[in-house]
């Protein structure tokens, strides 16, 4: 039996990917939250994650960290997790990956935080790069690498759309615009069971954080 360890619902993209994951594809696990008041290093997070960071996720006491091995780690059980064709499924690596690893300016513009629902503003020109970049891996997965299987980025869910995920949500809270295509699987994300049921405790939650919820006014207040 897995335990995966998180973060408040409401401000954790990262817990949101494996969470996301085993339960889009019925995977049992036992549910920690832990908060998540430090934006770096929490040493209380060291006798959960050998990074003291979450998400991690224990399998009889053994620690996985780091939401990508996560992902890989079970994958290698759960083959079905990375499209099906060897050039799509590198092709999932790839912009997965790039997304753990990058899109640093559209993050720290926009912190994640579920409960706002803002107007919005025009984006700086590092910011709008991220964008596009996003737009672009979006378009070309839904355009050149779907198959009829499904509306996710590569047809059938995978884990390159447990990846997104965190960036699905906060381009519909900071209202950014989208091209079509890329707007549409937006939308297919946000429709989601498990983004829905993800997002219903998010609201319920009580711990709050003034770094995470300050931009309100800063992005044209509420919509």
């Amino acid at each position: 039996m897995f335990d995966l360890y998180i973060g408040n619902k409401n401000y954790s993209s990262w817990s949101l990917r494996p969470w996301l994951l085993m339960k889009h594809f019925g995977i049992p696990f036992n549910e920690h939250m832990v908060s998540v008041a430090g934006r770096d290093y929490n040493a209380a997070l060291k006798p959960l994650a050998g990074n003291a960071r979450v998400p991690c996720l224990h399998e009889d006491g053994f620690q996985i960290w780091e939401s990508i091995a996560i992902a890989e780690t079970l994958a290698e059980r759960h083959p079905a997790m990375w499209p099906a064709d060897a050039r799509a499924r590198a092709r999932a690596r790839s912009i997965s990956a790039e997304m753990h690893a990058g899109f640093t300016q559209l993050r720290t513009a926009m912190p994640m935080n579920l409960k706002l629902k803002l107007k919005g503003k025009p984006a700086t020109p590092e910011v709008q790069r991220d964008i596009d970049r996003v737009s672009e891996i979006w378009i070309e997965a839904r355009t050149q690498f779907a198959t009829a299987d499904g509306p996710y980025l590569f047809g059938a869910f995978s884990v390159a759309d447990a990846m997104y995920a965190p960036l699905v949500w906060r381009l519909h809270i900071y209202n950014v615009a989208l091209p079509t295509v890329a707007a549409a699987y937006r939308d297919t994300m946000l429709a989601h069971p498990a983004m829905l049921e993800w997002y219903a405790a998010a609201l319920k939650e009580t711990e709050a954080h003034a770094h995470y919820d300050r931009l309100a006014d800063e992005y044209g207040g509420w919509r």
